[in-house]
């Protein structure tokens, strides 16, 4: 804590001169690093950046877009919007530019799939672009929509690409569907065993924060391996039958 204030010390004498101390404040005040929340504060920061027309602002203009459109589908500092949000992730993501901003690519790929906006063939688009950009979470994501035919023409072999290497990266959500589609195909003691790897780590919070992926999906990752494990157990497959264990895992 006492780092970030004398961070914000210095990042303010540099503001009107240095567009990344501009950036830092604006992070720092949105989040409430070393200072007291000031989302409005940390909005206007953005906003200078991504208006700004100087050539040593432009390398930072994806990253502000991209907090930017937080902010709007959050209702965070400004009056909430998602159109608007839709808008800077856009900007932000940049035709899926591997320079520009991969996480609002991956963003927009959720935006799709799951909001008033909801469009699968564009939110397969954006995760294919994210995930060819590293993303982690959008590998993921790209793996289940193959697995199930969402936005795109279903492709196990696709699908299991996408979902083991992601899972092999720690993205949680691909190892729950994994899990799933073992225990759909009857391999038992395989759907139990990486499983029960799964939910011995179920901090969703700290699992989301070393993944760099959502808490939401993180715990929908957790709980399909929790109820497919206790299924396993219940009735005894490919591993011992052991009721009070299935209830612990169904409580999960």
């Amino acid at each position: 804590q006492g780092l970030y204030e004398e961070a914000l010390i210095q990042f303010e004498k540099i503001k009107d001169t240095d567009f990344q101390g501009m950036y830092q404040l604006g992070v720092m005040h949105y989040d409430g690093l070393g200072t007291k929340e000031d989302p409005e504060k940390g909005v206007e920061y953005m906003k200078k950046i991504l208006d700004s027309d100087s050539p040593k602002a432009r390398h930072l203009k994806f990253a502000a877009a991209y907090n930017l459109g937080r902010a709007y589908y959050e209702g965070c500092g400004v009056k909430q919007s998602t159109k608007e949000a839709e808008r800077l992730w856009l900007i932000a993501a940049d035709h899926g530019n591997p320079k520009a901003s991969v996480k609002a690519q991956s963003t927009l790929g959720m935006l799709y799939s799951v909001s008033v906006l909801k469009d699968l063939k564009k939110a397969f688009f954006w995760h294919s672009e994210a995930c060819g950009n590293g993303n982690l979470e959008s590998q993921g994501a790209l793996g289940v929509m193959y697995l199930y035919g969402q936005g795109v023409c279903r492709n196990t072999k696709a699908a299991l690409k996408c979902l083991r290497e992601a899972a092999e990266r720690g993205n949680i959500y691909a190892q729950g569907h994994l899990v799933e589609y073992y225990y759909s195909r009857k391999f038992y003691s395989t759907a139990a065993a990486v499983a029960k790897r799964i939910t011995e780590n179920d901090d969703i919070d700290v699992l989301a924060k070393i993944t760099d992926c959502l808490p939401t999906y993180v715990a929908k990752g957790v709980a399909m391996a929790a109820f497919y494990l206790a299924r396993c157990l219940q009735l005894g497959l490919g591993v011992q039958q052991d009721q009070a264990a299935a209830k612990k895992y169904y409580s999960k």
